[in-house]
């Protein structure tokens, strides 16, 4: 088997939350604790679950954007979190980004140009004629003209927006590409256009994914592999198909259930959830979901965390039941 290119070991984020007279630390928001999973080269890895439970917060800590609180980031064998300033800038080029909000993520005082061009100029990269021409290129990859250069960002729709930060972070020509839901911000018919362009320049440019999205319907589309979080875990993690047929997490099913059907004449069970989701300030012990799930096994559940282990082949779920 290859080296993946990806490797993540028991990452964890807290944030400290202070008080007092002196803004001492009094608690923890337990952002992300204890995700671990690998990256293949060209594989599409799909992470999602409901609102807070830490996809974005372990995306920007992949990338260092935020620092880790603990844990190992492993990119083509390196150790991310051990790099110094100038050994993770070099190591930027192959990591980029793709931002949910397209009319925040791109500054409306610079043209497209500028925009695009950026991290050539970081990096300085290429002549001016060179910058211009691939400039120009990527634009047209992204279905945009080279015409479009020369406006500004709020000339645009949001899925023309979007296509801007896709040909921004193709611009260095990475190996990762983390979309933090990059097509959650617009119409249905804009994410289908969206969807398929990264397909499409996935397979031209052989690059790795990290899709972060609340809409299983978009993972299922572009994933090879998908993993449920739910309050800063993982809670089971498999193939696309595996996932979608033969869900094993109480939570994963919950979530499958509650996706719309589009034919009437067709019932699905649904799986009502209990209660609301707990504070991640002050998580429950042992499993973090036995506070909403029908089938918890009492005096293991509440005390024991359960560990992410293979069930089958490529499945590996976080229960006490399997």
């Amino acid at each position: 088997m290859t080296e993946p290119l990806l490797e993540v070991k028991n990452l964890k984020k807290y944030f400290p939350i202070k008080g007092g007279i002196f803004s001492k630390p009094i608690c923890h928001v337990h952002a992300v604790d204890g995700v671990s999973f690998y990256l293949n080269r060209g594989e599409s890895l799909g992470l999602v679950g409901e609102s807070g439970c830490g996809k974005s917060t372990a995306a920007r800590a992949i990338l260092r954007l935020i620092e880790p609180t603990e844990g190992e980031i492993l990119f083509e064998g390196k150790d991310v979190c051990k790099l110094d300033r100038e050994e993770l800038r070099s190591i930027r080029r192959d990591m980029q980004i793709v931002f949910q909000d397209p009319y925040a993520s791109l500054d409306p005082r610079r043209t497209v140009e500028q925009i695009v061009g950026e991290p050539l100029d970081v990096f300085r990269i290429s002549t001016k004629k060179e910058r211009r021409e691939r400039i120009a290129s990527l634009l047209q990859k992204v279905g945009l003209s080279p015409d479009h250069a020369r406006r500004y960002a709020h000339e645009f729709s949001g899925g023309q927006r979007q296509r801007i930060g896709i040909a921004r972070a193709l611009a260095l020509n990475p190996k990762l590409i983390i979309g933090d839901e990059p097509v959650s911000a617009l119409d249905v018919s804009i994410q289908a256009q969206v969807i398929n362009l990264l397909e499409d320049i996935q397979e031209e440019f052989k690059l790795s994914y990290i899709i972060i999205a609340h809409d299983l319907a978009v993972v299922e589309h572009v994933c090879d592999r998908i993993a449920v979080m739910y309050l800063g875990r993982i809670a089971e993690l498999a193939k696309d198909r595996e996932l979608y047929t033969s869900p094993l997490h109480p939570y994963t099913v919950a979530l499958l259930s509650a996706i719309p059907v589009p034919d009437p004449s067709i019932t699905r069970k649904r799986m009502i959830l209990e209660g609301d989701i707990p504070s991640p300030m002050h998580p429950p012990s042992g499993c973090h979901f036995h506070t909403r799930c029908p089938r918890k096994i009492e005096g293991v559940c509440q005390t024991t965390i359960p560990t992410l282990r293979e069930i089958k082949e490529d499945h590996f779920v976080a229960c006490h039941l399997y």
